[in-house]
């Protein structure tokens, strides 16, 4: 804690003098931040919430003249990590990089879950985005999403769709994808993408929605076959593969996405440095790169950019868990 001090000399009769000194309990204000700051990462090293929290920090680091640590909280699609965001103090030494799941898909997958994205958090930026591409182990015989409607529909609850778990992005966009075509697959999910995308280049699944980054070099060394991206225009990754729309679904437009929020109630000054230095990192050249090497899109919104996106897909998630009557344990 740092003080102001006021002295004053007074000299008292003639032979002797002392100094009066008196010490104003004021504490001056001191500059955000002062100590290390602690990042949660609600899933596994190594997944994209972690890479992404990652990337960013490195760079925060430098900018703040601070530590930044990164603590993985896993569990329950991330719910584990939020709850501690939710209990730590609103004072700008905790925060959570996480993604869809945490932000927009729990809310309305669990019926009692222990925290509230909008209620909770202080939003303070959608950093990256990335879309999913529909991917197909190479013996399976689709060529084309036509195709492989047509085989859903002539086989129902035959062909499976392998996901990273119940709830994530890959498995909603599996159902949003049955909802738009009228079709319906069997649901595969595993305790994370990696493992999904090792079971389907080993023929156990058949198909999947999977992140750009994760596929990418798969696809390009024939370990699997991408047969469409639910982006709004082509990728320079793949740009050999059509959108949804292109393949004859439309309104299939989905991205995965990861972003930052700290507890709620933090001060405002602190909130607005945050945003800055976020989003600054994000965007620095080195670090922009290196996300768009592994598919993701800088994105480095502010705060209140991101919690008008996070209501919309709050909203656009739930409508697809309801009509499909999809619940945590599917």
């Amino acid at each position: 804690m740092k003080f102001v001090t006021r002295c004053a000399l007074a000299a008292l009769g003639t032979f002797s003098a002392f100094a009066v000194c008196a010490a104003a309990t004021t504490p001056a204000q001191a500059e955000y931040p002062e100590r290390n700051i602690t990042v949660i990462v609600p899933f596994p090293a190594g997944g994209a919430s972690d890479i992404t929290a990652r990337l960013i920090t490195g760079k925060l680091a430098e900018r703040v003249k601070q530590t930044v640590v990164v603590d993985n909280r896993v569990g329950a699609n991330g719910a584990v990590g939020s709850v501690a965001l939710k209990q730590a103090a609103p004072d700008g030494y905790t925060l959570l990089i996480g993604s869809i799941g945490v932000f927009a898909i729990n809310p309305a997958l669990f019926k009692e879950l222990r925290y509230d994205p909008q209620k909770d958090f202080d939003l303070l930026s959608l950093a990256v985005r990335t879309p999913n591409v529909l991917v197909a182990n190479p013996a399976y015989p689709a060529n084309s999403v036509r195709e492989l409607i047509e085989q859903l529909k002539s086989t129902p609850g035959k062909i499976t769709f392998a996901s990273s778990g119940t709830g994530s992005s890959d498995h909603l966009t599996a159902a949003l994808f049955w909802q738009k075509t009228g079709t319906t697959g069997i649901h595969v999910p595993y305790r994370g993408g990696g493992p999904a995308i090792n079971d389907l280049i080993a023929g156990h699944a058949n198909v999947s929605f999977q992140n750009l980054g994760a596929i990418a070099e798969h696809v390009k060394a024939g370990r699997l076959k991408a047969l469409a991206v639910t982006s709004s225009a082509r990728v320079k990754t793949l740009p050999n593969v059509p959108t949804m729309a292109e393949a004859g679904v439309a309104a299939l437009e989905v991205y995965s996405w990861q972003a930052a929020a700290a507890p709620k109630g933090l001060p405002a000054a602190v909130k607005a440095r945050l945003e800055a230095e976020l989003a600054a990192s994000a965007q620095s050249p080195d670090v922009k790169a290196k996300f768009e090497a592994i598919g993701f899109d800088v994105i480095a919104s502010n705060g209140s950019q991101f919690a008008a996106f996070a209501a919309d897909e709050i909203s656009r998630w739930k409508t697809v868990i309801e009509t499909g009557k999809i619940t945590p344990d599917q």
